[in-house]
C-alpha cells in the first residue's frame, strides 16, 4: 500500500504530538513530584491511595475526638483534686469538732462557719462552667446549675443522671464528663441529691447549738450529727478520689492512643508515598528518553521536510 505525501506529514506530525505530550507528562510529574496525578495514570495505584486516605481521615478525626476528651477530662480532673482538697479540709474540722470536752460554744460556732464555708466552696466547684458556658458536672442537662439551693437552704441536684462519653478510636468510648451526682454522692448512697450537703447542714446546725449547761443526752445527739458528718464525707471522699483515679488512667490511655494514631499516620503516609509519589531516579531517566525520542521525532520530520517529494507540495 503506497502513502500519500498529506499522509506521511501527518503521521510524523502525530509522532511529533505524541512524543511532546508523554515528554510534558514526564516533566509535569517531576514538577509536581507525584507518579500518580489522576486515576488514569494508575487505576489500581488510585484506589489503593483513596482508601488510605480515608483511612487516615478516620484517623485525624478520631485524633481531634481525643483532643476535645483530653481537655474535658483534664478540666474535670483538676476540680475534683479541689474538691478533694476541701473534702479533707472538711474531715480535718469535724475531726476538731468532735473534740466536745475542750470546745467552747463560741469555738464550735467557729468551726460551724468553716464548715459553712467548705460547703459552698464545694457547691461552687461543682457548679463549675467550662469554656464554652457549659457546667461540667451536668451531665447532659449542662445549659443549668446542676446544684442549687431550695428555698431552704437545702442542696439538689438538678443535672443529668448520664455520664457523657465521646468516641475516641474505632472501638473506645471513654467518659469524659462524670455527674455531679456520682461524683459527690458517698459510697453506698441512692438518693437524688448528695448526702454530704445534708450531712454537712446537719452539722453546721448542731455546731451552732448552744451546749453550754444542756444536757449530756443534746451532747451526744450533736456529737452524733458531726460523727455522720464525719462518714457521709469519708465515703464522698472515697468516691471524689475514685472518679479522680479513673479520669487519670483515662487521660493515660488516651496518650497510648495518640502514640498509636501517629505511628498510623506514618505509616499512611509512608503508603501514600509508595503508591503516588515518583521513583525518582526512573522519572529522571524517563524525562530524558523521552526527551530524546522528542528530538529523534523532529529529525525525522525536518529530514523528511527536505525530501523533494515534500517540496512538490511547498
Amino acid at each position: 500500500m503506497r502513502l500519500s505525501s498529506n499522509q506521511i506529514y501527518n503521521q510524523r506530525m502525530d509522532n511529533i504530538t505524541s512524543s511532546q505530550s508523554k515528554w510534558m507528562t514526564e516533566g509535569n510529574r517531576i514538577s509536581s513530584g507525584r507518579r500518580v496525578e489522576k486515576p488514569s495514570d494508575d487505576p489500581m495505584a488510585a484506589s489503593q491511595a483513596v482508601m488510605v486516605k480515608q483511612s487516615e481521615a478516620r484517623n485525624q478525626q478520631y485524633a481531634t475526638a481525643r483532643g476535645f476528651a483530653k481537655n474535658s477530662m483534664s478540666l474535670q480532673m483538676s476540680l475534683t483534686n479541689e474538691m478533694v482538697n476541701i473534702t479533707t479540709k472538711i474531715q480535718e474540722t469535724l475531726v476538731a469538732a468532735g473534740n466536745d470536752a475542750t470546745l467552747s460554744d463560741e469555738d464550735r460556732s467557729s468551726l460551724a462557719d468553716q464548715l459553712q464555708g467548705l460547703k459552698d466552696q464545694l457547691v461552687g466547684i461543682g457548679n463549675t462552667k467550662d469554656g464554652v458556658g457549659r457546667y461540667i458536672f451536668g451531665g447532659f442537662k449542662s445549659d443549668k446549675p446542676p446544684f442549687v439551693a431550695d428555698t431552704t437552704g437545702k442542696i439538689t441536684y438538678q443535672g443529668g443522671d448520664k455520664q457523657i462519653s465521646q468516641k475516641v478510636d474505632s472501638n473506645i468510648e471513654m467518659i469524659t464528663n462524670f455527674t455531679g451526682i456520682e461524683t459527690l454522692q458517698s459510697s453506698g448512697s441512692t438518693g437524688s441529691a448528695p448526702d454530704i450537703f445534708e450531712a454537712l447542714d446537719s452539722a453546721v446546725t448542731a455546731l451552732r447549738t448552744p451546749l453550754k449547761g444542756a444536757p449530756n443526752s443534746d451532747r451526744q445527739a450533736a456529737l452524733d450529727k458531726i460523727d455522720n458528718a464525719n462518714r457521709v464525707n469519708r465515703n464522698t471522699l472515697n468516691n471524689i478520689s475514685s472518679v479522680e483515679a479513673k479520669l487519670g488512667l483515662q487521660l493515660q490511655a488516651l496518650d497510648s492512643l495518640d502514640d498509636l494514631g501517629a505511628d498510623s499516620s506514618l505509616r499512611n503516609s509512608k503508603r501514600l508515598s509508595e503508591l503516588r509519589d515518583l521513583d525518582w531516579t526512573q522519572a529522571i531517566s524517563d524525562y530524558y528518553q523521552e526527551e530524546s525520542v522528542l528530538q529523534a521525532s523532529y529529525k525525522v520530520f525536518n529530514d523528511m521536510k527536505g525530501m523533494s517529494m515534500f517540496s512538490m507540495y511547498r
